[in-house]
């Protein structure tokens, strides 16, 4: 087959936008095909973690995205239970708040300005493999060739149902209400949740005055078709808050389901899965996007190395074999908390109310919560008789030029970084897919918080360490083990 482009990806969400601008960064051309005229306005996801912000911040956008939102060190869930995230091991000891549409804009500058194409008003309808490539299907507009196909495309994902990959799950809350709205009086807490009888509801805001608000009643679940009101969600919030803090003038409202689905594999050759086409799940505690965006930072190096030749395709089979673990994990994560704190027997859910504020003042409780929710506490297999590290996210190790290990990973590659002299030319024939750098540990006492180990780490371009030994002088040979065995198998 002879390829218009190496990777088509299709669905321009932050999924797609962000897996777009990581292949582009490393040479491969990519083209994103989305179905909608233009790059929508709706809110949608507006909670971005730590790790995510890290994923963010290997690619010199945190920043920029923080500045269009509200960070929020402690998150009040419902009932008096507080999850506090300062003290999270990273730069980002919060979760942002901020529209998705804002996020979306982010992503894709950086996708543009590294080269992607973003095609908008393209709607594929089909994906056909061939044993060296795939085609997709646009309305009108007849086939584009590739070398490999991804599809962030979404619940209703076209490139997961064309290849027949089952999706199994099932819808777990119904009739639940979404608006957009403004406050008369603001609420006391920058995020606000709260069960209370038979009444959800949930603030969060956006901007310019704007509030999201998410509310379910047990006993009122009309159809999905039925229309929104305002009354309905303002006398819910009432219920849940005992204040509807003044809601008025609503711009948007709307009434979903939603469902906990996992799709069986993410890999059907030439094509992939990854996002909401892969895993949906309940918005309790904000994990949907977080989740894909770090599928595509998983994906997005094992497929440039691919494209290029420089890893086999079976590299690829990784992807799945560590992200499909996790979003297993996140569909049981935010499931035991949707039934524990709303749809769960009301006894349960009372019983949960009481408890959790006891539990939460436990220290384990509480960091292991935040560390779940938070994505930080994420890790991969790793061999027999690794380093404790290996597996690992890689913590933001201060560098001895200065910058940072996140700041040095912008580049895409391979780090190799190390507490002391790296043996001569042990990098020969990896310079282009591994860089060196120094740690220091100069202005952090020695085993305190965030003091670096004495260690050489291979630090993969998603911030996770491929193989780390302590630091000792003339570890050629297992330096160049490592190099081998991360470049053969990822």
């Amino acid at each position: 087959m002879d390829p218009d482009v190496d990777v088509i990806v299709v669905g321009a969400g932050p999924v797609g936008l962000t897996l777009a601008g990581d292949l582009a960064r490393a040479g491969v051309s990519c083209t994103v095909l989305e179905r909608k005229p233009e790059r929508s306005g709706l809110s949608r996801a507006f909670a971005v973690h730590a790790r995510t912000l890290e994923v963010l911040d290997a690619r010199g956008v945190a920043d920029e995205l923080i500045a269009t939102g509200t960070p929020v060190p402690e998150v009040r869930l419902s009932g008096g239970v507080a999850l506090g995230l300062s003290r999270l091991p990273s730069r980002f000891g919060f979760v942002l708040v901020t529209p998705q549409y804002e996020t979306e804009r982010v992503l894709e500058d950086r996708a543009r300005s590294l080269g992607a194409d973003i095609r908008y008003g393209q709607d594929v309808t089909g994906v056909a493999q061939q044993p060296d490539g795939a085609a997709v299907e646009i309305a009108g507009a007849g086939q584009l060739r590739a070398r490999y196909v991804v599809g962030t495309d979404g619940i209703h994902s076209t490139i997961r149902r064309s290849l027949g990959i089952p999706f199994p799950g099932k819808a777990v809350v119904r009739s639940m209400m979404l608006a957009e709205v403004r406050l008369t009086k603001q609420p006391p807490d920058a995020l606000t949740g709260n069960t209370s009888g038979n009444a959800f509801a949930f603030m969060a805001p956006l901007d310019d005055g704007w509030y999201r608000v998410i509310a379910w009643h047990r006993r009122h679940q009309a159809a999905e078709s039925d229309p929104v009101t305002l009354e309905e969600v303002s006398d819910t919030a009432s219920q849940a808050f005992g204040a509807d803090y003044g809601m008025h003038d609503p711009r948007w409202m709307s009434r979903f389901h939603c469902e906990e689905r996992q799709a069986s594999r993410y890999r059907d050759g030439r094509v992939l899965l990854a996002g909401d086409a892969a895993h949906v799940h309940s918005p309790v505690g904000g994990l949907g996007m977080n989740t894909g965006i770090q599928d595509a930072a998983n994906l997005g190096w094992k497929l440039a190395a691919t494209v290029a030749g420089q890893a086999p395709s079976e590299i690829l089979d990784s992807y799945e074999t560590e992200r499909h673990p996790v979003g297993r994990q996140v569909l049981r994560a935010s499931g035991a908390l949707l039934r524990v704190r709303l749809i769960g027997p009301r006894p349960l859910v009372a019983a949960t109310g009481r408890l959790a504020p006891a539990a939460m003042r436990v220290p384990f409780i509480a960091n292991r919560m935040a560390g779940t929710f938070s994505g930080l506490s994420i890790c991969y297999p790793a061999p027999a008789g690794s380093h404790p590290l290996t597996g690992k996210r890689v913590p933001d190790w201060p560098l001895a030029d200065g910058a940072r290990v996140y700041e040095a990973l912008r580049g895409g590659r391979f780090l190799l970084a190390s507490s002391g002299a790296l043996p001569a030319g042990v990098t020969d024939g990896y310079a282009r897919q591994v860089d060196t750098v120094a740690i220091s540990d100069e202005g952090v006492p020695p085993g305190g918080p965030g003091a670096p180990p004495e260690i050489i780490a291979l630090i993969r371009p998603d911030a996770y360490v491929a193989w780390a030994a302590p630091w000792a002088d003339g570890q050629r040979p297992e330096i160049r083990a490592a190099l081998v065995s991360a470049f053969a198998r990822g």
